[in-house]
């Protein structure tokens, strides 16, 4: 689908553009896709797949978080909850920053501009 604000390509499944962030509007013949399960860009401690899995079910991310420490202190899952969070860390693609959210810097320093 191609942004109607800035022509860059976006992905169909997009409600917003993540170059300019316009609205994408969608023709009554086509279908929206349904939504991906993908680790959280703002809303992460780790890797962000706790993050990614409260978004994706629409739940509060520390309820997610809370469950799987459980999940790692119950004696019998210790071993398959850690290489689930693993796989889920490889798996899962990264979601793109939303607009408004900047980008942390490069290590560039900012130099001071005298007027």
């Amino acid at each position: 689908m191609i942004c109607t604000n800035c022509t860059r390509d976006v992905p169909e499944y997009s409600n917003f553009c993540s170059f300019c962030g316009a609205r994408q509007q969608v023709s009554s013949g086509q279908a929206r896709a349904c939504k991906r399960l993908m680790r959280s860009s703002v809303d992460r401690k780790i890797a962000g797949v706790c993050g990614g899995i409260a978004e994706y079910f629409e739940v509060d991310s520390t309820l997610v978080r809370l469950i799987c420490v459980l999940l790692v202190f119950i004696p019998m899952p210790v071993v398959p909850a850690i290489v689930a969070y693993l796989v889920g860390w490889l798996i899962m693609p990264l979601a793109p920053m939303p607009v408004g959210v900047a980008a942390p810097s490069a290590g560039i320093p900012h130099s001071p501009q005298s007027a």
